[in-house]
């Protein structure tokens, strides 16, 4: 049927808030959603369940994936303050023996310090998207700390799996050969993800049905964001609610182009 949008502002995210909001639409009108995208946070699943009981639930690919990359962020954190550690401890033991401590310098002009605090960026991007420096830099990062090759691996396959596949069967397939590579792999942070994908296997499975996302809705709420921080907050209420109503119409209009 026709693609629709549903706009409601409320305050928090507390679900009777949010349900007592959204069920002033009447139930006739509600019964017609047939498809909802939203995150894994168990408020937003009562929300859906109570006020769209004939939607199928979707969880949002992309939430998937941030778990992922925050999950290979974790291993760089790991090690960035191992080396800050051992260049602390280097540095003090120098200063008591009276010699002028100098950080190693890798071929690309980084200390370890420096090599895995640069890091941080590309490793959100897939391989074709890096810089020149930053391909040198992960050459370094994979020779010194193979486990980040390694967890960036699992992040690009997952990843890969949402955007090359267009079937249930063979991403419910796909996501399990995935699970075993995370056990084989023994990181503590992939394990948590990988059981939390076991747990909202159906609507994450969901998502190969019609491939849908709430990236417009998460873009949306981006240019909020940024709206109220240029400002540096909201003084004003009223006048804030109007200046989003002109964004949002806006919005609206190149949402309903786009469907």
């Amino acid at each position: 049927g026709r693609k629709g949008t549903i706009v409601a502002m409320v305050a928090g995210t507390k679900a009777e808030a949010v349900i007592a909001v959204i069920e002033k639409i009447p139930l006739k009108e509600r019964n017609l959603v047939k498809e909802i995208t939203l995150d894994m946070a168990g408020n937003m699943g009562l929300i859906a369940k109570k006020c769209f009981p004939n939607a199928i639930r979707v969880t949002d690919r992309f939430h998937v994936q941030k778990l992922a990359t925050e999950a290979l962020q974790e291993i760089r954190i790991k090690y960035r303050w191992q080396a800050i550690d051992l260049e602390n401890e280097t540095t003090e033991r120098a200063r008591k023996s009276n010699v002028n401590f100098e950080p190693k310098i890798l071929s690309n002009g980084d200390t370890l310090k420096q090599l895995l605090a640069r890091s941080r960026y590309f490793l959100y991007k897939t391989k074709s998207k890096w810089t020149k420096n930053q391909l040198e830099r992960a050459r370094l990062l994979s020779e010194l700390y193979p486990d980040i090759q390694k967890g960036y691996s699992l992040t690009q396959e997952l990843r890969g799996i949402f955007e090359n596949t267009k079937d249930k069967i063979i991403g419910f397939a796909k996501l399990a050969k995935w699970h075993e590579k995370v056990n084989q792999s023994g990181f503590k942070s992939f394990g948590t993800i990988s059981r939390t994908i076991i747990n909202h296997y159906q609507t994450i499975l969901n998502y190969f049905d019609n491939r849908s996302t709430n990236a417009s809705a998460e873009s949306f709420n981006a240019k909020i964001k940024a709206f109220r921080s240029k400002f540096r907050g909201v003084r004003n209420v009223e006048f804030f609610l109007f200046r989003l109503t002109n964004i949002y119409a806006y919005f609206l209009l190149l949402h309903r182009f786009s469907c």
